[in-house]
């Protein structure tokens, strides 16, 4: 399984989208609420290098958004980076 990570927060429109996205696929991924967590939002900001949530990594790399990972969807690639067939 990949190993997924997502920054974001509670009430933000487009963290609900992402997670929608994954959770439609089955993943299992560490959610990490920003709000109000200076460490990890800082912790964010150094591994993604984005400022704005959510910032999404698999196996490490920033994708970036949730219209970054919307965007791999499209063109058929989001599958193959989560290792799905």
């Amino acid at each position: 399984m990949p190993d997924v990570e997502m920054y974001g927060t509670m009430s933000c429109s487009y963290c609900v989208r992402a997670r929608e996205l994954l959770d439609r696929k089955g993943l299992d991924y560490r959610w990490i609420n920003v709000a109000n967590d200076a460490v990890s939002y800082n912790k964010m900001i150094q591994l993604s290098g984005g400022e704005t949530v959510p910032q999404i990594l698999i196996n490490g790399q920033p994708i970036g958004g949730c219209d970054e990972m919307h965007a791999l969807e499209h063109k058929g690639q989001l599958n193959a980076l989560l290792g799905l067939s």
